[in-house]
């Protein structure tokens, strides 16, 4: 009987535990991702993690919003290390190669992804994500960027963490002005609307240039190559292009498409401002929010900050005073298919000698809740990517119209598309821009986009035929590759 009584209080105090245990894992799991990080990262309470961040206004959300936040709430400190964005590919590889740790946690430009992981750079995450219960919370980030952004192969290399997409703005008050619409609707036989296609915008631009200019010009883009190859990468896929042929990897960006696409570029300047071809990212700013230009496509921080959002901040005083707010109207540009440009992940160094605590640090900034506090910073050009970003009350009250831009950012999250990424990115862009830089000086576009085919042939020979067809392959078969 006492034999019973043992067997059974044991039992019980067997169950016991384990509803404990339960609980406990409950409590935990009941937690959001943001806080299971901190509760993670205390025990490297009095370390540093060092962060690679994009010089410049981007590098103001770890210095003065989330790496004071994270060091008070963890007691482990955050050092960024500011670089340009046209260096950190080679910095993140150069620190790679010489081994010395110097780096823990980086930004990376998807489209580097291939390239860094290929060489060993980048810390797989699956692990972490499981250990810290991430996977589930990861599902809320939209399709595109969650679908396209995040893998090497199976594995998880990047959390994306910035929505960086195209968009188009126009003038909602000269769209709706009734003696345009009347004009041109006699001229065309059809209605003045926001351009869907590319002959549609080139018709419309240059009625708007015809009927308003000087003072406003139907549209302006910027149009330095860095800029001007990624509107290019977004028009020939739109257009019905594909980079090579998958079965031989030759080049076919030289097609006649790509011709027509590089001819369309270059007739559009006729009727946007002087001096149009070597505008970039600030020039074309200006000119849209000054009222100069009644169409322009962009990244998302234009709607904000033509609304007036956040320009007040002294750190945004190198903003041009809107002078258009209340009168911006968004849509997604001709085509349908916005390019993710650019745009960030955020990723472990390999070489890191803290890496458990670098993977906790991203996966706070990158959580649910933290992130959407940082995307609504002025300052720091981070970009909604979360379904909740788009859906956020407060977000939505930021200024009368950011609902409708939110909602545009929304559709870009399903349709947009991935910048080329594949081996050594860097050098086919390289060829891209130059083959900009000569449609503005004047060269003849098929001459210009045989060459390019040229030298992105000869980078695949270098790479090797085989090795580039199956990294094409990879690219090419995620959803967001070609439009659908």
């Amino acid at each position: 009987m006492q034999v019973l009584k043992s067997a059974l209080l044991a039992g019980a105090r067997l169950a016991a535990a384990a509803v404990v245990g339960l609980a406990i894992t409950s409590a935990a799991m009941a937690q959001s991702a943001a806080d299971r990080a901190v509760e993670a990262a205390k025990k490297y309470s009095g370390q540093t993690i060092t962060i690679v961040w994009e010089a410049g206004l981007q590098s103001l959300d770890p210095l003065n919003f989330s790496g004071p936040k994270w060091e008070k709430l963890t007691g482990v400190k955050i050092k960024v290390i500011e670089v340009p964005t046209a260096e950190m590919f080679t910095k993140i590889l150069q620190e790679h190669r010489a081994g010395s740790g110097a780096y823990d946690a980086l930004n990376v430009i998807p489209s580097w992804m291939p390239d860094l992981a290929a060489a060993g750079a980048l810390e797989p995450l699956d692990s972490w994500i499981d250990k810290f219960g991430y996977r589930d919370e990861l599902k809320d980030i939209a399709p595109v960027f969650r679908d396209n952004w995040m893998k090497v192969g199976s594995k998880i290399f990047g959390l994306p963490d910035d929505g960086d997409v195209f968009i188009m703005y126009y003038r909602k008050d000269i769209f709706a002005d009734p003696a345009l619409r009347a004009a041109f609707k006699g001229k065309f036989n059809r209605e003045m609307d926001v351009p869907k296609t590319w002959p549609d915008f080139a018709e419309v631009g240059a009625f708007l240039t015809e009927k308003l200019g000087p003072k406003t010009y139907g549209a302006a883009f910027f149009r330095d190559a860095p800029y001007g190859q990624f509107m290019f990468q977004e028009r020939f896929r739109n257009e019905g292009g594909k980079f090579f042929d998958a079965d031989t990897m030759k080049a076919t960006v030289n097609s006649d498409i790509g011709v027509k696409a590089l001819a369309g570029m270059k007739a559009e300047n006729k009727f946007m401002p002087p001096g149009v071809e070597t505008w970039g990212f600030v020039e074309n700013l200006a000119a849209f929010a000054s009222g100069q230009t009644a169409m322009t496509i962009s990244w998302p921080p234009y709607g904000r900050w033509t609304a007036g959002y956040g320009t007040d901040e002294k750190v945004m005083s190198w903003v041009p005073k809107t002078q258009i707010a209340g009168k911006v109207g968004y849509a997604l540009p001709p085509g349908g298919h916005p390019e993710l440009a650019a745009g960030f992940s955020l990723s472990v160094a390999s070489g890191s000698k803290n890496k458990e605590a670098a993977y906790l640090f991203i996966q706070w900034l990158n959580s649910r809740e933290i992130s959407t506090e940082r995307v609504q910073i002025p300052y720091t050009l981070r970009d909604p990517f979360r379904e909740n970003h788009y859906s956020d009350p407060v977000y939505l009250s930021r200024w009368p119209d950011a609902k409708d831009y939110l909602a545009t950012l929304k559709l870009a999250s399903v349709s947009g598309l991935l910048d080329l990424s594949i081996i050594q990115t860097d050098k086919y862009e390289e060829a891209l821009r130059q083959g900009i830089s000569r449609l503005w000086a004047g060269d003849d576009p098929k001459a210009i986009a045989d060459k390019i085919a040229s030298q992105w042939d000869a980078i695949t020979q270098k790479v090797g035929v085989e090795k580039q067809k199956a990294a094409y392959a990879d690219w090419a078969g995620k959803s967001a590759a070609y439009p659908h």
